[in-house]
């Protein structure tokens, strides 16, 4: 059973930030564990309140959970201030990690602010070089490349920028897309592009599909996970396109909720 540690914001609605996380490394097969750093009141129609954890108490979760339990991956989330980021950054400098995933936080879905301007810089420069995987929507993305990101082509244009930053690996996701819902996925090498029909679901306020903490378990039948943990690409340069296959499709509704949607998710853990 594989250790996840999720440092991110609770959400007090269950549709995101550490509780999305924990139930999806459950549901996957691993073992959850989280440092919380901001407590949200929010719901459907937005957020109401956001109160950060004080960045020594954040550190001191982390260290509590790292130095007895260890951890095999980690991702974070909602990291509001700079003082967080860098103290978050600080302690996965002392205490490694090997597979971090960074998910860049930065709005809520009903447009409220959930990472400072001076925060993001902090993201890019201190957080970005220490992660394995970097996961950005469409408007995060354009913030952190410097240019509007609308389409599949601006996606790999994107991908290819923000690997400069010093991530090994740039997940666009693309659910603010028109159509079907398409993912991009750089390796510094080759592009991937996943793609399923939309799953409208009205369980929870969330529009963020969770599949990159997939990437966390190595699930399998996940080709871009697969090549992330050294496997083959489809060829040197060139963008290979997964139609019909996303990592969990048919596990986790698309385009409107985290609710797990199949009740046979432990079909995804065997032959591990």
């Amino acid at each position: 059973m594989k250790r996840i540690l999720t440092i991110a914001g609770s959400d007090s609605g269950g549709g995101a930030g550490i509780q999305a996380d924990l139930k999806t490394i459950t549901v996957l097969g691993g073992y959850g564990m989280s440092a919380i750093t901001a407590l949200t009141a929010q719901n459907t129609l937005g957020v109401q309140g956001v109160h950060p954890v004080p960045v020594e108490f954040i550190q001191k979760q982390m260290t509590s959970v790292l130095l007895d339990y260890g951890a095999d991956g980690a991702k974070t989330g909602m990291l509001a201030t700079p003082e967080i980021v860098v103290g978050v950054a600080e302690q996965l400098q002392k205490y490694p990690v090997a597979g971090l995933v960074v998910d860049p936080v930065m709005v809520a879905k009903g447009g409220d602010v959930l990472l400072s301007r001076e925060a993001r810089v902090s993201v890019k420069e201190v957080l970005l070089p220490l992660a394995h995987v970097v996961t950005p929507n469409l408007p995060e993305a354009s913030d952190l490349c410097g240019f509007p990101v609308e389409d599949l082509d601006a996606m790999e244009a994107a991908a290819r920028e923000i690997h400069r930053l010093g991530t090994p690996y740039v997940l666009v996701k693309g659910g603010h897309l028109k159509g079907d819902a398409v993912d991009l996925l750089f390796d510094g090498k080759d592009v991937q592009t996943f793609t399923s029909p939309r799953l409208y679901v009205s369980a929870t306020q969330q529009s963020e599909y969770p599949w990159h903490r997939l990437y966390l378990l190595g699930g399998p039948g996940n080709p871009a996970g697969s090549r992330m943990h050294g496997a083959g690409s489809g060829g040197e340069g060139k963008r290979v396109h997964h139609p019909g296959h996303r990592p969990g499709a048919g596990l986790w509704g698309r385009a409107r909720s985290h609710q797990p949607l199949c009740p046979c998710a432990s079909l995804h853990r065997k032959g591990e």
